[in-house]
Order: structure tokens, then C-alpha cells, then sequence
């Protein structure tokens, strides 16, 4: 089943997440290889696909995993987690109509 991981960044945290960047967009591509991944990426801060030192407010990544448990257990160890990037995380379950 498809997951929405809603992630909001806490406010300052630019630095933090340019730094774990690597290890989270590794993650992500892994799934993507694995034919897992719908869709991921930052919100801007700024109405802008570039929001410089406005930084980012989150992220949404669509996932398929087998439970929301699983799901879960994944985004907890984001490494954007583990640089204090992220205050809170949502993850629930979505289901795909379009496209």
C-alpha cells in the first residue's frame, strides 16, 4: 500500500538539513530503484523551486510499504531525523487515484 510520510522541518534547520542531505536523498533513491517510490521532495519556504536562505517547511515522500508500521519504522530513521531537522512526522496511509 502507498504511505504519505509528512514531514515538518523545524525553524532554522537549513544547515542541519543541507548536511544530511546525501544520506536522505540515498534512502529515497534506493526505493525509487526498487519501483517503491510515487513521489518526494521539500516544500520551499518561498513561493520558489530555488528558496536560497528561505530554506524548506518539510517534505512529502509516497512510499509503498506493506504496513503503516513499516512505513514508520523507516521514516524514523531518516537521517533528517537524526540531524534534528524534522519537529514532526506524519504517516498515513494513501491512496492513489490520479494520474
Amino acid at each position: 500500500m502507498w504511505y504519505a510520510i509528512i514531514s515538518e522541518d523545524r525553524e532554522g534547520s537549513l544547515k542541519d538539513r543541507l548536511a544530511a542531505r546525501a544520506g536522505h536523498v540515498a534512502r529515497l533513491e534506493a526505493l525509487r530503484d526498487e519501483g517503491r517510490l510515487l513521489v518526494a521532495g521539500p516544500h520551499p519556504a518561498v513561493d520558489s523551486p530555488d528558496p536560497g536562505p528561505a530554506g524548506f517547511t518539510g517534505s512529502l515522500v509516497i512510499v509503498d510499504f506493506d504496513s503503516v508500521d513499516e512505513a514508520k519504522a523507516w521514516a524514523d530513521l531518516d537521517p533528517y531525523i537524526a540531524a534534528g531537522v524534522y519537529r514532526n512526522v506524519t504517516v498515513k496511509p494513501f491512496n492513489r487515484i490520479l494520474p
